[in-house]
């Protein structure tokens, strides 16, 4: 892995905290974890993680509530968050991309569509920062 990418875990049960930490270990990842949404907020803007799995429901400060405060700090508002929720109801991506998350992954977390977010979230993104730091200035063209 070219970049050890730092990725926040944010969940009240400690369980499935732990249980996605671990997966994200052993995919390679450095994970940070919080068990409420100001925890997470405070996480967040400390360590500037590359990403933030963020549960909805959640003491102290629900899930939508600290992404909207991480989306409206300029220190923390490039940081993608994906929301992930147990609840599959109607109009729960919806709420939560209104929020300002990212992305959305309903639990129970299934490793290849979470592999698959994280794959797009940060390798692609990766790269294309990459490919952008290569192309040469309009000065470099013009030489």
């Amino acid at each position: 892995m070219p970049k050890n990418f730092v990725i926040l875990v944010v969940d009240d049960e400690e369980m499935q905290r732990k249980m996605l930490s671990k997966i994200l270990g052993a995919l390679g990842y450095a994970v940070l974890e919080a068990e409420d949404g100001r925890v997470a907020v405070e996480l967040a803007r400390l360590r500037r993680p590359d990403l933030i799995l963020m549960d909805i429901q959640l003491p102290v400060m629900d899930g939508l509530a600290a992404t909207r405060r991480l989306k409206d700090d300029p220190q923390t508002q490039t940081i993608p968050v994906l929301a992930l929720t147990a609840l599959a109801m109607a109009g729960d991506r919806e709420r939560a991309l209104a929020a300002g998350c990212d992305d959305y992954l309903a639990k129970p977390i299934m490793l290849e569509p979470l592999v698959a977010k994280l794959n797009e979230w940060l390798w692609a993104r990766e790269v294309e920062a990459r490919a952008e730091a290569r192309e040469p200035s309009q000065e470099e063209e013009e030489l």
